[in-house]
């Protein structure tokens, strides 16, 4: 028999109540609350948090407390990543994040999602859809970005957008639901002043 664990893995609707799921909810909610009670000099302490915490964590990382997530092991950093407070990772799924990218405060990636059925939905199956942000990304404060969607390359996602669809590389996009705004290229240094934090 198929555990809920590998089900949630698979993008199948899984049980998120199963004990499994449970006890690795609660530990990433143990680790989450140590590292959001660091402070500004615990380098070390944070960067071991993070290691244990996160599927993987490149070189040069930095997450600014607090942080959410589901279960923790479903993310992946790149080298040089920022994330700014108060970052939310729902990561029942993976997601995936490249290498020189900046998140702003508040910012929230969703890969979990539920029935539109409402029948279903009170059924209280889960399923989610991976989420991969490429390199050199910059998004801006109080973006969200939904499960299933990529965003590709030296993007750039302007606050406050709303990532429902696949966002190219080397463009900047904004507004719920997010549109390209305009695309960049590599002699464009103001092209992120819409983006914010």
């Amino acid at each position: 028999m198929t555990s809920e664990k590998a089900k949630m893995l698979d993008g199948k609707p899984y049980d998120a109540a199963d004990p499994e799921l449970a006890a690795e909810r609660e530990r990433a909610r143990d680790l989450t609350s140590r590292y959001n009670d660091t402070t500004a000099g615990d380098d070390v302490e944070r960067r071991e948090l993070l290691d244990e915490l996160f599927g993987s964590v490149g070189e040069g990382v930095a997450v600014e407390p607090p942080v959410r997530c589901d279960y923790g092991y479903n993310v992946h950093v790149g080298d040089d990543f920022y994330a700014n407070f108060d970052c939310v990772l729902l990561d029942v799924r993976r997601i995936e994040i490249g290498r020189n990218c900046l998140i702003g405060p508040g910012t929230h990636v969703y890969t979990a999602t539920h029935p539109v059925d409402a029948e279903e939905r009170a059924e209280g199956l889960e399923s989610g859809e991976p989420v991969t942000i490429g390199d050199d990304v910059w998004i801006g404060g109080r973006a969200v970005l939904n499960p299933g969607v990529s965003v590709g390359d030296g993007a750039v996602i302007a606050a406050g957008a709303v990532v429902v669809d696949d966002v190219p590389d080397g463009v900047v996009v904004g507004g719920n639901p997010a549109t390209v705004v305009r695309e960049l290229d590599g002699s464009d240094l103001d092209g992120a002043e819409t983006a914010g934090g």
